[in-house]
């Protein structure tokens, strides 16, 4: 995989260089509220800014229907690149229109545009090869070099993300390059104890990845609204808690193998619960009990670990030499449920160990709460992209930058 380095010792002063990046933020409206993907590119950009080269980024952002939709535009993102970079961005209107034509070719040495969410086009995602790579011929005619960095994306086959880098000399930029530095650190460079927290919502999104650690990992902590369906396997009433009862057999599976492998998995000993989800907007206070975790009344769902399992998670992540956590304990969103997240989020912190927080929710979880992200080992930006690495999936997009 060629180095942006490289690339730069190339030479790339007045060079159109295309940096498929992850500008993926959470908005209200037009207000981003985590800006964490677009800092994490930063260096990518600037590096070819200063080096002279003409730098069109572009990203994807949302699910639109393969056409504009103005809710889901980068103009937002764009505005705030500008700021962190400390300069101005230009912004095209389109993706490969007259709008992206005339901004790009009006770019000077060092300058920087952003074109408009690719995924407004719907060759961008189309699953027929044909109509991906007649896009990917498109976005080509912009540019003549292509930099691979949206990291989030790279388990896509997607036309910027597979069908563009074949059509243009690349490279690897910074934070793909960090990406699969860290994550190497969690599979082939392991150092034990290795720990691995695993919340979030549905336990079918972890089965894949729970297979692959249960050979490789020494501990797993799970939490969130998945380990209803781990206490439900093991016979205990989880109330209206959220389940997966189609994945039970499953769960019993790897519950036995992790006991034969000496794996520990560790489940949550006490619960807070309630009658009602809590307001997320309003965040009115919320009215819970606390009870063992085998307790949980039939009328009461699961909404975060309780104190005793937040004591636990941490004493078993306190010796550890590796830690890899993704996905909330609870709802973290409302106060009230943001404990479990926290003491998780907080036992990193306090860790000797290279603790990794596999982006999404997690990532956004430990900004909403207020950590200093200097304060872990390394915080990605692409949940999906970091689990599908663990589960040992070929990534298409960092295939693509390897040919």
């Amino acid at each position: 995989m060629k180095t942006i380095d490289e690339l730069l010792a190339d030479g790339v002063t007045g060079k159109r260089v295309f940096v498929r990046a992850d500008l993926n933020v959470p908005l209200a409206g037009d207000t981003i509220t985590d800006d964490g993907r677009i800092r994490a590119v930063l260096p990518t950009i600037a590096k070819l800014a200063e080096a002279g080269a003409r730098v069109i980024v572009a990203s994807h952002l949302g699910r639109p229907k393969g056409a504009p939709d103005p809710a889901f535009s980068l103009a937002p993102a764009a505005k705030r690149l500008g700021e962190l970079l400390g300069a101005d961005v230009a912004f095209a209107t389109d993706t490969v229109g007259s709008s992206a034509t005339e901004t790009v070719a009006a770019l000077a040495d060092g300058q920087v545009a952003v074109i408009e969410n690719l995924r407004f086009n719907a060759g961008e995602t189309s699953k027929d090869d044909a109509e991906r790579g007649a896009f990917a011929d498109q976005l080509a005619e912009l540019a003549d070099v292509y930099v691979g960095d949206g990291f989030g994306a790279v388990h896509r086959k997607h036309a910027s993300v597979v069908d563009l880098p074949a059509r243009l000399p690349h490279a690897a930029g910074y934070l793909i390059a960090t990406e699969v530095g860290v994550l190497k650190k969690l599979t082939a460079e392991v150092k034990r104890p290795y720990v691995v927290v695993l919340g979030g919502a549905k336990v079918s999104d972890k089965l894949a990845v729970i297979d692959q650690l249960l050979g490789k990992a020494d501990r797993i902590l799970i939490g969130g609204g998945m380990a209803y369906t781990f206490l439900y396997a093991k016979g205990h009433e989880v109330g209206i808690s959220l389940l997966q009862k189609d994945q039970v057999d499953v769960v019993k599976e790897y519950m036995a193998r992790a006991e034969k492998l000496g794996v520990e998995l560790v489940l949550p000993v006490d619960i807070l619960a309630s009658a009602d989800f809590p307001d997320l907007k309003g965040k009115a206070p919320a009215e819970f009990i606390t009870v063992d975790a085998d307790k949980i009344p039939a009328d009461k769902e699961g909404l975060d670990i309780g104190p005793k399992t937040r004591e636990l998670y941490a004493s078993k992540i306190a010796d550890a030499e590796t830690v890899f956590w993704n996905g909330p304990l609870g709802v973290f969103e409302h106060p009230d449920y943001a404990g479990g997240t926290r003491a998780v989020a907080q036992a990193l912190v306090d860790s000797s160990a290279f603790t990794v927080v596999g982006g999404g929710d997690s990532a956004a979880a430990v900004r909403t709460l207020g950590f200093d992200e200097n304060a872990f080992g390394h915080i990605s930006t692409g949940g999906g992209a970091s689990l599908e690495y663990l589960e040992g999936k070929t990534l298409p997009g960092l295939a693509a930058l390897e040919v």
